[in-house]
This record gives structure tokens, sequence and C-alpha cells, in this order.
């Protein structure tokens, strides 16, 4: 596959041709997701849920992000990389988003940034894009404010329906390539990307936005503190690997592991008796 860029991504919309968007925090499932064929990697805040064991993907550090995104891009050079903005790093004023995202940009060398919000954030979107940076954006269910929502809850419910589509819309306004809507109606999902010229990826969104993301450690059933209505497992590679690691410990303890194959030779008995 060759190297995923915007304009492929462009072209995949006004084809109809549906885009598939993964998150990895990794080399080894970098590889693994660059020889699926994967249009685009998030190296997303979520590693610290998924990786770390935290609540909420607030904690992450941009420094924490850079050293993740390095590892992917060494892994996975046909996907586009997308590296995310973590909680911290781009509200404070449009001069700090511009600095983050540069970070990112040169030191963990992914091929763009995302950052959450809506109109509120339009100013820094706007702002990182006419430093040279592209923008990805996230709207709907937002994960670094979700407890000023109330917590992981479906938006765009009823009337609020329109307040998530002026978010979009601003989004692109603001020159963002695409847009991740999370948590929403179905209905408001297909609305949305109707009314936007850039592809949108939805997680939560229903069925007929123009791509699809998920995290990785969700849908191989790796991460079972919860599972979202909205992922599908196509694995559960916990109880495989579990399995593994039993059979494992029962090889050690009847002394069956390690076999013949598994073993090195080139020196006998005979060759060490007198340093016994």
């Amino acid at each position: 596959m060759a190297k995923v860029t915007i304009q492929k991504l462009e072209k995949m919309k006004a084809d109809g041709e549906k885009i598939s968007m993964i998150t990895s925090y990794d080399y080894a499932t970098a590889c693994v997701v660059n020889q699926a064929g994967i249009e685009i990697i998030l190296v997303g805040d979520s590693l610290m849920m998924t990786v770390m064991g935290e609540n909420t993907t607030v904690p992450c550090t941009i420094e924490e992000m850079i050293h993740h995104i390095k590892a992917v891009v060494a892994g996975a050079p046909d996907p586009m990389i997308v590296g995310d903005m973590v909680f911290g790093s781009y509200n404070v004023s449009e001069q700090q988003a511009i600095e983050s995202a540069n970070r990112m940009m040169k030191e963990g060398r992914c091929d763009v940034v995302k950052l959450e919000g809506g109109r509120e954030m339009a100013h820094i979107v706007k702002a990182i894009v006419d430093s040279g940076t592209p923008v990805m954006g996230h709207i709907g269910l937002t994960p670094q404010t979700a407890s000023k929502m109330g917590g992981f809850k479906v938006q765009g419910k009823g009337e609020a329906a329109r307040e998530v589509l002026a978010d979009a819309l601003a989004i692109q306004e603001a020159g963002a390539f695409s847009i991740v809507v999370e948590g929403v109606p179905e209905a408001l999902g297909k609305l949305i990307t109707a009314k936007l010229d850039i592809p949108v990826i939805g997680i939560g969104a229903g069925r007929y936005t123009d791509g699809q993301v998920m995290v990785f450690h969700d849908m191989l059933g790796f991460f079972d503190k919860f599972v979202p209505k909205f992922v599908k497992q196509y694995l559960h590679l916990n109880e495989e690997i579990k399995g593994a690691l039993g059979e494992y410990k029962d090889d050690v303890r009847k002394g069956t592991f390690p076999g013949d194959d598994n073993v090195f030779g080139g020196v006998t008995d005979e060759d060490l008796k007198d340093l016994y």
C-alpha cells in the first residue's frame, strides 16, 4: 500500500470508499496494522486507559505521546499516523497549541495531529493549520472533557443535535482536513457526514460516516474493564492469552518445557566433568 495522504482520504470520501482507522501505541502492533492495510493509525491518548490502567485519558503527557508516536511510526510506514494532542497541551493559548503540535511533528514524526473540541476550539485548529500542521478534529463525545459532560454519555440527542452539527461545521471551516465524530445518534452521524466536505470518521456514530475508528485493545478483546456498545470484538485475546500462559506454566512445572527443540548443544558431560 502506498503512503496514505490527505488527498487519498479526500478521494476515498468522494468515491464513497470507506476509511478504516485503528489505534496503536507500539512498534509490534503498528507492524501488524501496517500489514493489514488499514488507512489511518491513531496514536491516541486512550493509551492511558488501555495500556497504563488510568480511568481517563487526561493524565497523558506530551512526552508520553511523543514516545509512543515514535514507536508506531517506526512500525507503520504506510498508514497516515495521527498524533493525539493531550489534555493541557493546546487549551491555554494558540501559541501553546502551535508549539505542542510542532513538538509532536518534529520529535514524534507523526503525519498530522488530532485535537478535541467544537466551536470553542475552532480558533486553535485554525492557528495550528495556519502554522503548517494538518489537523483532524474530534467532536461529540470528547473523552478529555467527559467529566463536564457527565461522563461517557451519548451526545447530540434531541435539540442538542444542532450544537454538534454547528461544532462540526466550525471545525471544518477552521481548516481541519477530517473529523472524528464520537458517541452520537446514528441519524446525526449521517447528517454530519452529508453536510461536511471533509472525511468524517465515526466511533459510535453509526453506519453512515465515511469511515470508522476503533481502539485496538477493544476490538481484539484485550481490554475488559468495559465494552462500549459501539465496539465489535473480533477476537477475545484475553481468554486466548490466559490459556497460553496457563499452558506455559503447566509445562514449566511438569518439566516439559524446555524440550529437545528448545535447548542448545555443543558441550558434553565429558567436557564438563572436571568442573563439578
